[in-house]
């Protein structure tokens, strides 16, 4: 049995109902969104044979019918290309992306809350990042007579600090040394390249004091090494509880994004086109949910995600065009290239 025009557009019909209220669709309803201008007799046996496609499910024997996993993603790969988001919606997005802080972890968390504010969905953002991405700056400062906080500046502009135990105490003079020695000895080193030799050097570099000012070269290296990995912000989480269909997954929805590793992977589709993650797709498949999801591009050759995350029911048509926006947004403001749409 192939698929026509007409099956194609009661499915469409059915996914768009079903998105409204959650609701098994009958062929009353389904008559009704068409203006009687077909059957409901012709619209049960459209529906009948969707069934037999695998692209409908019927919930229960005198229930109406729910798109499938097959069925959605049938629709995914067909449908229309969503509508331009509006001026107006381009030019209130803008407003907010110019009062966000521009520091990166800042500006990812503000980006995400915003997306989930504008959406009504739980939003998942990762900050930028890359394998090989470097520190570009140290600096020590003394936070009390036996703790320093080392401060390290990314190649990506973000900011990172770790406090430091120091035997014997630190001085003023002592911090100044300190960042002069990791500025020379630990900027724009890749984490691959932080061997266990140059650890040794700096710690000859020390002299007689490198036991009690190791800890502070010790907090540098730490920082280095978590350059490389992005940070994960997620916002909105109260509207997965919104959604019947997910309270059973709840927990193992939110441990999808509990690991930074995963939720790159998550957030982010192989290509720089937008694409939407079924449940049905994970290695340990979660029925019902859904990630529509972006890359977004930061400058020198640095990538996040950012990511939507609900029901498979969600309003893609509605949802595709914001997340890339917001998406081309946060990569022009982490890139500080920020501008606002002329239309």
């Amino acid at each position: 049995m192939a698929m026509d025009d007409r099956k194609r557009r009661v499915l469409q019909a059915v996914v768009t109902l079903y998105g409204i209220d959650g609701e098994p669709v009958g062929s009353g309803l389904l008559c009704r969104y068409f203006d009687s201008a077909v059957s409901s007799a012709t619209l049960r046996n459209e529906m009948a044979a969707l069934t037999k496609l695998g692209l409908l499910e019927q919930p229960h024997t005198s229930a109406g019918r729910v798109p499938s996993a097959k069925g959605y993603r049938y629709y995914l790969d067909h449908m229309d290309a969503p509508a331009a988001l509006p001026a107006a919606e381009k030019r209130k997005i803008d407003r907010l992306f110019a009062g966000m802080d521009y520091e990166p972890d800042k500006l990812t968390q503000s980006a995400a809350k915003a997306l989930s504010d504008w959406a009504g969905f739980t939003v998942v953002a990762t900050t930028p990042a890359a394998p090989d991405l470097c520190i570009a700056h140290f600096e020590v400062v003394q936070v009390g007579r036996y703790s320093a906080a080392v401060l390290a500046v990314t190649g990506a502009g973000g900011v990172r600090t770790r406090v430091a135990r120091v035997e014997g105490g630190l001085s003023r003079t002592d911090a100044v040394q300190l960042a002069g020695l990791l500025n020379r000895s630990l900027t724009f080193v890749s984490p691959p390249d932080l061997t266990e030799a140059l650890l040794a050097e700096l710690a000859m570099s020390l002299g007689p004091r490198r036991k009690e000012l190791w800890g502070v070269v010790q907090a540098a290296a730490d920082l280095l090494e978590e350059a490389a990995k992005p940070r994960v912000h997620v916002e909105g989480i109260a509207h997965l509880l919104e959604w019947p269909e997910l309270s059973g997954d709840l927990a193992r929805v939110l441990e999808l994004f509990g690991d930074e590793e995963t939720a790159c992977r998550l957030c982010a589709p192989a290509g720089q086109r937008g694409d939407v993650l079924l449940g049905e797709d994970l290695s340990d498949p979660i029925p019902g949910l859904s990630v529509i999801r972006k890359r977004y591009l930061a400058g020198g050759g640095l990538m996040g995600g950012l990511a939507i995350m609900g029901p498979a029911r969600m309003p893609f048509q509605k949802l595709m065009p914001g997340l890339d926006y917001f998406a081309l947004k946060l990569g022009q403001s982490m890139a500080g290239n920020l501008q606002e749409d002329a239309t």
